[in-house]
């Protein structure tokens, strides 16, 4: 007990590397599986899988993926009927950074996709 009492910062620091090397594989058991850009290449030229970027419309605009369709992860839950026709293929969904994705992808998942 002694020694935690001395070593409180030391420990701290312990936990807390521990979570951050953890965290990653948290994040991405989340929303779905994650690919590579060549296996979404591959996905979209021989599966015909749908490309959804739930970023918003002004991101979107300054540039995205070619044939990649444009619902903000706000507009997800509402315009999830649009994409029914494209259940038996793979959907991949993109934002910048992978936060929002993942959001989506949960939605998705939850609606059957």
């Amino acid at each position: 007990m002694e020694f935690v009492q001395n070593n409180i910062l030391l420990i701290a620091v312990a936990f807390a590397s521990g979570a951050m090397l953890v965290w990653p594989y948290v994040r991405r058991s989340a929303g779905g599986p994650w690919v590579s850009t060549l296996q979404a290449t591959q996905m979209i030229n021989r599966q015909e899988a749908l490309l959804l970027d739930v970023r918003d419309p002004a991101e979107y605009a300054k540039g995205h993926i070619l044939g990649a369709k444009n619902v903000p992860v706000a507009d997800l839950e509402r315009r999830a009927a649009e994409f029914d026709k494209h259940r038996a293929k793979p959907v991949i969904v993109h934002c910048d950074t992978g936060n929002r994705a993942t959001r989506a992808a949960g939605v998705l998942k939850a609606r059957g996709f």
